[in-house]
Order: C-alpha cells, then structure tokens, then sequence
C-alpha cells in the first residue's frame, strides 16, 4: 500500500515539474518582444496628444504586430475593446441563425446588413490599432480602412432604423430621400475622415477633429430620427414596448462614447497616467460597442414583433436597400484606396 501511495506522489511531482515547465515553453514560442518606448521615439503621426509612453517601434516584422495582440502598450486596449466585440457579434449572428432565414426572408437582409456591418468595423478598427504602427504608410492605409468600417456601419445602421423601426408617420415624411441621404453623409463621413488624416500634418487639431466629427454627426442625426421619433410618440401614448428601452440606451452609449471621441479626457487632466489605460478613446470603444450591442437587442425585438408593420411599408424594396449597401461600401472603399495612394506618393517624394 506504501508503495503504491509513493508511486502515486512520484507522478503528481513529475507532472507539477511538467507544468512548471510551461512558462519557459511558452517563452520559446513567443520570442521576447521590443521594449514599447516613449512618444519622442516615434514619427508625429503616431503621437496622440497626452500619452507619452507605450508606443511601438516601428519597422518591425509583420509577425512581430500580430504579436503584440499579446503585448502591453497603448493600444492594446484599444484593439481588444472591438476584437472581443467583434467575435460577440459572430456569437450573435449564430444564435440568430438557428431562428431566422437570412437566404430565404428578404425582410432579414437588413437585419444580416447591421450584423455583418457591426462586425466590419469593430474588425476594421481592431487591425487598424493593431498593425497601424509597422510604418507611416502603414498607419494611414490601416485606418482608412477603419474608415471605411465606419461607413458601412453608418449605412447599416440608418438601414435597419428606416426598415425596422421608423414610424408610418416619420415614414411618409422622409421615405423619398432617407436612405440615399444617408449612403452620401456615410460615404460622406468616410471621404471626410481620410482627407483630414491625409492634411492632418498642416492642419490645426481642431480643423483635423472638425473633419471627422462633423460629416458623422451630420450622418448620425439623419440616422437616428426614426428611433427618436418612435421614443417620443411612444413617451406620448405611454406604450410598454421592450424595444423602445434598448433604443433609448443605444443614443445614450453614442451620446458619451461622441464625448469621449471629441475630447481627449481623462488623459488631458493627468498627462503621461493614461498611457496604457483609461484614454479618452479607450472608453469611446467600451461605449460605442455597449451602443452596438443594444442596438442589435433593439432590431432583433423589431424584427419580429413588427413584421406586419414593415412588410406593408416597404414591400419588395429590400433588394434595392441592400444594393444601395454595396454601392456605399464600394465607393468608401474606392475613396479609401485613392486617399492611400497620395499618401504613399507623399511619402516617396518626401524620402526623394
């Protein structure tokens, strides 16, 4: 019996020195990656105003950014905040999957379009934090690519409020010009987005925040009015609909994540304290994902309890809606890539 005990005990000493092991296995694997360094260590366009330390060094191996998903800097919370975000729109589009036909019901497309637009850009974003800092050129063409997340999720969202949650009353008075308003102020946002990160080396800060937040606010008032019609009149007849209280949330997650976009708080108060955590953007991408989340709890509640509703107002017109989506994403995407190469010709004159 002792000497099966004593066995028993030699094993369990073997397999803790096993497991001791595993740290050092896992540093073998992943090689020892560059020290982050400090703001003056780095070209200006990868500078943010008030964060002084937790920059990448640049002109390091592709394999060496993947790997920083792994890594503390000043943008790892950033990328995690839409990477985690994005694989719990994934999570949400299976479960949604086993109820809806998204093949076979023209009136879910919309539904897939908000769905597959989340996910665009909270990926979009997550890469353009991640590998945005391998070169200059690099850290344009990776956020005009966010850009173009943004758009699209821009249309995606004034899609699924024009079909899912508008109003006969709000329906008739915008249904003429809503939807083609909005593909122009996305595309619009997107053009205005990438124009101002292309001049943003001989603009003001300002001028340069000015020509990302105007074109989006204008976008998202036009975006947003069937829902704040539909909160008001429903305020007014005193209704108990469940999908009016994940509307109400969604503008207030947008109204603060907008805040913390536009300023740069807390990290203007305490210069150098928020490097790799609490920065102004940080808590607009906690926000703008709680936005995204009740928004899709709210469209998927409208879905199917309005069925009669939108099916009356819009008929057999999802086709075009979901065409005008991809007419949106191609020419977001075509002003991305022209905006991509004067930055690259600005760059070869520039080492010329």
């Amino acid at each position: 019996m002792a000497t099966v005990v004593m066995e028993q005990i030699s094993r369990l000493f073997i397999n803790v020195q096993q497991l001791r092991q595993i740290p050092r296995l896992l540093e073998s694997a992943f090689p020892t990656l560059p020290c982050t360094v400090q703001d003056c260590d780095v070209p200006w366009v990868f500078r943010e105003p008030h964060v002084l330390t937790g920059y990448r060094p640049l002109h390091q191996s592709w394999r060496y950014y993947w790997l920083t998903l792994f890594q503390r800097h000043n943008e790892a919370v950033n990328v995690w905040t839409h990477l985690a975000a994005a694989l719990v729109i994934l999570v949400k589009f299976q479960q949604l999957a086993e109820t809806v036909d998204f093949l076979r019901d023209p009136h879910a497309q919309p539904l897939f379009i908000i769905l597959l637009s989340s996910f665009t850009y909270l990926f979009f974003s997550a890469l353009a934090h991640l590998l945005s800092a391998k070169s200059e050129l690099s850290h344009y063409t990776f956020f005009f690519l966010d850009y173009v997340g943004v758009a699209v999720y821009q249309y995606g969202s004034a899609l699924v409020h024009f079909y899912y949650a508008i109003e006969e009353e709000w329906y008739a008075a915008v249904r003429h010009f809503f939807l083609p308003a909005a593909a122009f102020l996305a595309w619009l946002s997107c053009a205005g987005c990438c124009y101002g990160k292309y001049m943003s080396h001989c603009l003001p800060k300002f001028v340069h925040k000015l020509f990302q937040v105007v074109p989006s606010a204008l976008a998202y008032c036009l975006d947003i009015s069937p829902v704040l019609h539909r909160i008001v009149a429903c305020a007014g007849q005193g209704c108990a609909d469940p999908a009016i209280s994940y509307h109400r949330y969604q503008v207030l997650f947008f109204l603060v994540s907008a805040y913390f976009f536009a300023y740069p708080h807390p990290e203007k108060w305490f210069p150098g304290r928020c490097d790799f955590i609490g920065q102004g953007h940080q808590i607009f991408h906690v926000f703008l994902v709680l936005c995204t989340l009740t928004q899709i709890e709210a469209v998927k509640l409208d879905y199917a309890a309005r069925r009669g509703l939108y099916e009356r107002l819009h008929g057999d017109s999802t086709h075009d809606f979901s065409a005008l989506f991809v007419f949106t994403a191609c020419c977001s995407a075509l002003t991305a890539f022209y905006m991509r190469n004067r930055v690259r010709a600005q760059i070869k004159d520039k080492e010329e």
